[in-house]
C-alpha cells in the first residue's frame, strides 16, 4: 500500500486532494477515521442515518458569487441547488418575559443556497470519480515518522489491526487542533508549528445542531419563512429546512456551551429546543415525526479538547509547517486556507494549494 502522497482526512478537503492528484495521475492513499466519508459534511434521513435526499447536520448553505472555488467546482460536478427560503416574516425574541416580535423577511443578499439532496450529494459525488482501492474507511492515522526518503505512517484500522504505509509525501486533511492532538509525530513538530496548530479554533467544532422533521411545513401556510432570531434560546437562530424534494423541516443552531451542554443531556435538549419551537410555531411543531442533535463537540474526530473552551473562527496563518517536516508534510484542511477558512469553500481552496504544491514538488 506505500504510496508517493498520503491523505489524511476523507472530509471535503480530503476528497478534493485526492480528486486532484488522481486527475494528475499522482500515485496517493487516503486514510479516513471514520466509517464514513465527509467529515463535517453529514447529510441524514429521519432515522439519523446518512442518506442520498437527508437533512444537513453540518454545513448546509454555500454562497457560489462570493466563494467562486466552491461554486465552481458544483458547477463541474454538474450538482443542482437551490435557494434557501427567505420568502415570509421572521420572527426575533429578544427577552423572555415578552412576546416574540414578527418581521417582513427582506430578500437575502447575497442568496445562501443549498445542494439538492443535501451537502452530502458533494461528497458522493468526489467519491464517485476516485477508484476503490484508493480510499480507505476506518483507518485512523496514529502516527507519522520522518524517513530519509519519506514519511512513514502508522494506520489503526477499527477491527484492531495496525499497518504501516510509507509515502513521499503526506497531506492533512484535518484541522490543525486534531491533527496536533490525535497524531504522534516522530521527531516532534516545532514549538513555533505545535503553537499555532494549538491555538487554530476549529470551526463548527463547539456547535450542536437540533433539527424537527414534519409531515409538512405549516409555518409557511402562516407567512412565515422559518427563520428565527432568538436571544432567549436554547436555539440562537433557527431556518427552514425543507428538503428540494419536499421533506419539511426546522433546524436550530443551539447557543448554549459545549460543557453545558453535555451536563444536560440530549434528553433535555431536545425537550428544551422542541419548547421553543412551540413558543414561536405554535403546538403544531409539539409532536415532531423525529427530532435530532448533532453536537460536534461531542465529536472527538471534529472537536479537540481546546475546542470546548477556545472556540471561534480560524484566522489562516501564511505557513503551517516549518523544520524537518517542511517538504514532507502540507496541510490542506479547511482551517488552512488563506481565506474562507472552516467553510466548505475553504476546504475547496486548501486542498486545491496542498495538491498543487505536491505537483509542483
Amino acid at each position: 500500500m506505500d504510496t508517493k502522497v498520503a491523505i489524511i482526512g476523507g472530509g471535503l478537503a480530503g476528497l478534493n486532494a485526492a480528486r486532484l492528484l488522481d486527475q494528475a495521475g499522482i500515485d496517493y492513499q487516503l486514510f479516513e477515521a471514520r466509517d464514513r466519508l465527509g467529515g463535517r459534511i453529514l447529510t441524514v434521513n429521519q432515522a439519523g442515518s446518512t442518506d442520498e435526499d437527508g437533512f444537513d447536520l453540518g454545513p448546509s448553505w454555500f454562497w457560489p458569487r462570493m466563494q467562486p472555488a466552491i461554486g465552481s467546482l458544483i458547477e463541474e460536478l454538474g450538482l443542482p441547488s437551490f435557494a434557501q427560503r427567505a420568502e415570509g416574516d421572521v420572527i426575533f425574541e429578544r427577552m423572555s418575559r415578552e412576546p416574540a416580535l414578527r418581521y417582513p423577511g427582506g430578500r437575502q443578499e447575497p442568496v445562501s443556497r443549498r445542494l439538492e439532496g443535501g451537502t452530502g450529494a458533494l461528497v458522493r459525488a468526489i467519491e464517485g470519480l476516485l477508484p476503490g482501492d484508493r480510499v480507505h474507511r476506518g483507518a485512523r492515522v496514529a502516527g507519522l515518522c520522518l524517513l530519509d526518503n519519506g514519511v512513514e505512517l502508522t494506520i489503526q484500522f477499527q477491527d484492531g489491526a495496525g499497518h504501516k504505509v510509507k509515502a513521499s509525501h503526506v497531506i492533512a486533511a484535518l484541522p490543525p487542533r486534531v491533527l496536533a492532538s490525535s497524531v504522534r509525530f516522530t521527531p516532534d513538530l516545532e514549538e513555533n508549528d505545535r503553537r499555532l496548530w494549538d491555538s487554530t479554533p476549529t470551526w463548527m467544532a463547539p456547535h450542536a445542531k437540533f433539527l424537527a422533521v414534519y409531515q409538512q411545513p405549516f409555518w409557511l401556510e402562516a407567512g412565515l419563512s422559518g427563520t428565527v432570531q432568538s436571544m432567549v434560546g436554547p436555539m440562537a437562530e433557527i431556518h427552514d429546512a425543507t428538503t428540494a424534494s419536499g421533506k419539511a423541516a426546522l433546524f436550530g443552531f443551539i447557543g448554549i456551551g459545549a460543557r453545558q451542554r453535555a451536563q444536560m443531556g440530549e434528553s433535555r435538549l431536545k425537550q428544551d429546543c422542541l419548547l421553543q419551537l412551540v413558543r414561536i410555531f405554535g403546538e403544531r411543531t409539539a409532536m415532531p415525526q423525529t427530532a435530532l442533535i448533532k453536537d460536534w463537540a461531542a465529536d472527538p474526530l471534529t472537536a479537540a479538547p481546546a475546542d470546548l473552551d477556545n472556540s471561534g473562527h480560524p484566522a489562516g496563518a501564511s505557513a503551517w509547517v516549518s523544520g524537518p517536516w517542511l517538504g514532507r508534510l502540507t496541510l490542506g484542511g479547511s482551517e488552512s486556507s488563506p481565506k474562507e477558512a472552516g467553510y466548505l469553500a475553504g476546504a475547496v481552496e486548501a486542498s486545491g494549494l496542498a495538491a498543487h504544491a505536491v505537483l509542483e514538488a
